[in-house]
């Protein structure tokens, strides 16, 4: 299978690197500065995602284009550069007809109940929330796409570096509410949303919709 991963280079982007190279993939890895993959069996393009025409060729004859996007959280324009990035890479997509997107958002348009979003609580961290709202607004700018099979991923509310626990193999899937554990608790560490994301690749289960994933 051929598969595409947008935002190589980053946390996220990395870790599914990774993940798809020890599953045999063939690997097209898309980032602005790919200089830092070292491994010569993953095919490297630098491309800046707002390039729609030159993102397009490197999309062609792809099955699976997984997106990590991330317009940069100390980026003053972050909501703006999201959606803006995030649009261009749909696009590229439809005009490439490559058979499938995922894309890998945040936790914030996670439901706590049934009409709150946790980036709309009053105690939502400042300093990330232009970023997390927009990942939620590209979602439902997504939720309208008809032409392409499409998943949104939110990934659980603790899933960042200081997640410790490594590659386990190990997850529950839910929709559009935070997965918890007995104590209350939603984590993932970045090589584990790799596994969900790849598993989902694999052996698809979420078509025109979002799903979230946490131990």
């Amino acid at each position: 299978m051929k598969i595409v991963i947008i935002g190589a280079t980053g946390f996220l982007g990395s870790k599914l690197v990774n993940e798809a190279r020890n599953r045999d993939f063939e690997i097209t890895a898309i980032a602005r500065n790919t200089d830092t993959i070292i491994d010569k069996k993953v095919n490297k393009i630098s491309v800046d995602v707002n390039n729609v025409e030159k993102l397009t060729e490197a999309l062609k004859g792809q099955d699976v284009v997984i997106s990590a996007f991330n317009a940069g959280w100390t980026n003053p324009n972050i909501y703006e550069d999201f959606i803006a990035g995030s649009k261009s890479i749909q696009e590229a997509v439809k005009k490439a007809s490559a058979q499938r997107l995922i894309v890998i958002g945040g936790a914030g348009s996670l439901y706590t109940t049934e009409k709150q979003q946790i980036v709309d609580m009053v105690d939502f961290p400042k300093e990330i929330k232009p970023g997390a709202t927009a990942a939620r607004d590209y979602l439902n700018i997504l939720k309208e796409e008809k032409d392409i099979d499409w998943a949104f991923f939110s990934p659980a509310i603790d899933m960042h570096p200081g997640i410790t626990t490594g590659r386990t193999g190990q997850y529950r899937l839910g929709k559009d509410n935070p997965v918890f554990d007995q104590n209350n608790v939603s984590s993932l560490s970045g090589e584990d949303v790799a596994v969900v994301i790849l598993d989902e690749v694999e052996s698809p289960k979420h078509h025109q919709e979002r799903f979230t994933a946490a131990y």
